[in-house]
């Protein structure tokens, strides 16, 4: 699907919402400000639209979406992206939010200015934080840096590209789990090392795990990766009795998480926790004018999940609307109304 991406820099873009974040909370929140009336603009570092779903775990079964048993990440991002281009958004890909200021300091209901990187500039009466966890950056396999790009991955762009290999994921959590059953049909052999017995994913995935051909082996941890050209061998041990196994593997995936950062957020004088934006129940900042949703949210009783962001985006987008019209109505109606 074509995407107006606007290209050039030192542009003013203007909009009535400027949503920070094209992953599927953003897109969503672009969908609903359609359905609103409003226009939208989106603004997202990366290359393409998806967000974290796209960047790591495109392939990866996603089960909490409502109305979904299990959906793959990149078929998610499809539909919202279908359903956002409705909406006809502008959108500003590979450009990262830098700054953010009031066409008039003075006046907390003037328009607000988002600067990105490339010195474009979308002005708009609202806007919509949706980054997910902000910037991120894979988790270290410790003295395993040099086997990058030479069969370490730290998460899974595409099964079949590993399908008849040897297989060694490092992990407890649900990426761990999910690629480990994912491939389970695809690779020739698939083992999962942890460095402790219980795990931190989905229960139910736990309890699938456990009942697959995967070779699990918790209480172990990589010792050292060897090969030539390529991973060939990597030595665990058993964190208990330090002894020592050689497995043969062609693929190592570290799936150890992910250090997150809210970047140039941090200097934008919105509250946050220094990992994520704090908001009230209507999905304001303490920034008069300037909402989120998403992963990038936190407050009392919060559950991170992707189908609590598209309920967040919903929220945001209604009362921004009041925010840009005080006329306007809270609820205007449903989405099956339109």
């Amino acid at each position: 699907m074509a995407l107006d991406r606007t290209p050039v820099d030192d542009a003013v873009v203007r909009a009535d919402l400027t949503i920070i974040g094209a992953g599927p909370t953003g897109l969503y929140a672009a969908y609903y400000a359609g359905f609103r009336g409003l226009t939208a603009a989106i603004v997202d570092s990366l290359e393409e639209p998806g967000g974290q779903v796209m960047a790591l775990y495109p392939e990866k079964p996603i089960y909490d979406v409502a109305g979904f048993p299990a959906v793959l990440g990149k078929d998610l991002v499809a539909g919202c992206l279908e359903q956002a281009e409705s909406a006809k958004p502008t959108f500003l890909l590979g450009h990262r939010a830098e700054q953010l200021a009031r066409v008039d300091a003075a006046d907390e209901r003037s328009a607000l200015r988002v600067t990105t990187h490339r010195g474009t500039v979308v002005e708009s009466s609202a806007v919509l934080i949706a980054g997910g966890i902000g910037t991120f950056a894979p988790r270290p396999l410790p003295g395993s840096s040099e086997w990058e790009g030479r069969g370490l991955l730290f998460f899974v762009r595409e099964l079949d590209a590993l399908r008849g290999q040897r297989i060694l994921i490092v992990g407890g959590g649900d990426s761990a789990v999910d690629w480990a059953l994912a491939l389970e049909d695809i690779a020739a052999s698939v083992t999962l090392v942890h460095r402790r017995d219980a795990f931190r994913a989905h229960a139910g995935s736990v309890d699938r795990l456990l009942a697959s051909t995967v070779d699990i082996r918790v209480h172990h941890e990589v010792r050292r990766i060897e090969g030539g050209e390529c991973v060939q061998r990597v030595v665990v041990f058993d964190n208990r009795t330090d002894e020592e196994t050689v497995l043969d593997v062609d693929t190592v995936i570290a799936a150890l998480g992910f250090t997150t950062d809210l970047g140039p957020l941090r200097s934008w004088d919105i509250e946050h926790d220094g990992r994520r934006i704090n908001t009230d129940s209507c999905g304001a900042t303490s920034i008069p004018g300037v909402f989120a949703a998403g992963d990038v949210v936190d407050y009392p009783g919060k559950v991170p999940l992707i189908s609590t962001g598209f309920g967040e985006a919903a929220t945001a987008v209604n009362n921004a609307a009041i925010w840009i019209d005080p006329d306007a109505r809270l609820m205007s109606g449903h989405s099956s109304d339109a």
